[in-house]
Formats: C-alpha cells, sequence, structure tokens
C-alpha cells in the first residue's frame, strides 16, 4: 500500500462529495428558494418539531459544511494556509440562490483541495484543538465528522429536489464507480 494511500482516499472522498453537492445545486430551480417541505397534516402538534430549512438557506448551510472543512485544515496547517482566514468574514448559513452557492463553493473548494494536499498519514493522527473539544481531536475525526455533515445536507438537497420533481438519481448523488 503506498504510504500516502490512507490521505490521498480521505481527500478524494471529499473533494467527491463536493463536487456532487455542487452538481445538485446546479439542479436547483431559481423560483423555488423559499420552498420547504410542508409538514403532514396528519402529524399531531405535539409530534411536530421546527419547520423545515428552505432550500435557500440550506444552500446557504451548504457553504457553512464546507466552511467547516476550511476551518479544520486552517487549524492543522495555519502557517501553510494563511489564504483561509479571508473566508472567516464571509457569510454562511444564509438564504442564496445556486449562482451564489456554486461561486462560493469554488472558493472554499481550492483551499480545501490545498489543505488537503498537504495532509500525511501522520498529520491524519494529529490531534486538533477545536471549538467543540477544546483539548482536541484527530484531524481524521474532525474531518470525518465535516464529510458526514456535508454529506447529510448533500442528501437534504437531493430529497428536496425529488421532492419538486426534478429528475435526479443515484448517479446524480454518487460517483458510481466500475462498469457503466
Amino acid at each position: 500500500m503506498p504510504e500516502q494511500a490512507i490521505a490521498e482516499s480521505v481527500s478524494d472522498k471529499i473533494l467527491e462529495a463536493i463536487e456532487r453537492t455542487g452538481h445538485l445545486v446546479k439542479l436547483v430551480p431559481a423560483d423555488r428558494l423559499a420552498w420547504r417541505p410542508e409538514a403532514e397534516a396528519a402529524v399531531p402538534a405535539a409530534m411536530a418539531g421546527p419547520a423545515a430549512m428552505d432550500l435557500g438557506h440550506l444552500l446557504g448551510h451548504l457553504l457553512s459544511c464546507l466552511a467547516g472543512f476550511c476551518a479544520a485544515l486552517y487549524a492543522a496547517f495555519p502557517m501553510d494556509l494563511s489564504g483561509m482566514e479571508e473566508l472567516r468574514g464571509l457569510t454562511v448559513d444564509h438564504s442564496c440562490g445556486a449562482e451564489e452557492t456554486l461561486e462560493r463553493m469554488k472558493v472554499y473548494s481550492r483551499q480545501i483541495a490545498e489543505g488537503l494536499a498537504l495532509c500525511t498519514e501522520e498529520d491524519l493522527g494529529r490531534r486538533i484543538r477545536t471549538v467543540f473539544v477544546p483539548e482536541g481531536e484527530t484531524l481524521l475525526t474532525i474531518l470525518l465528522g465535516n464529510l458526514e455533515h456535508l454529506t447529510n445536507h448533500k442528501y437534504q438537497l437531493f430529497f428536496y429536489l425529488k421532492m419538486l420533481g426534478v429528475d435526479v438519481g443515484t448517479r446524480d448523488l454518487y460517483r458510481l464507480r466500475g462498469k457503466s
């Protein structure tokens, strides 16, 4: 097994998830940003939860998912990723359209790719202090947590698109390997 196979595999999977998310964002109908799934009328009020996020805010939240990767990588490599500091001032978790989301995803993706290119197997095992865990967690754990966060919201976007009648399927959600 090559020396950096795990670090490269983690990087490939993160970048693939970002690419597939961007693909789904391109399918968002511009006139449906305020749309949100309606609660089923049959659900008793006592069981009803908070209102679902509207599509525009979901797009803004996807930016927050990517910002999480940037924060983790910057914490791991502050001297090498000084360009990431400028990302701190960017708004996330706001309602935005597909065009803005895609433009911002490009900015985050470049920084994430740059940070992931620095990662070695040893770095993945290094403990990084975070806002959530001040005593630190391994960089791999943090990156996998961010990947899980992005994956959950990527699927949420996929589900919303399905509910809106957009023709999406497995190939839109995943990069399938092997024979087509």
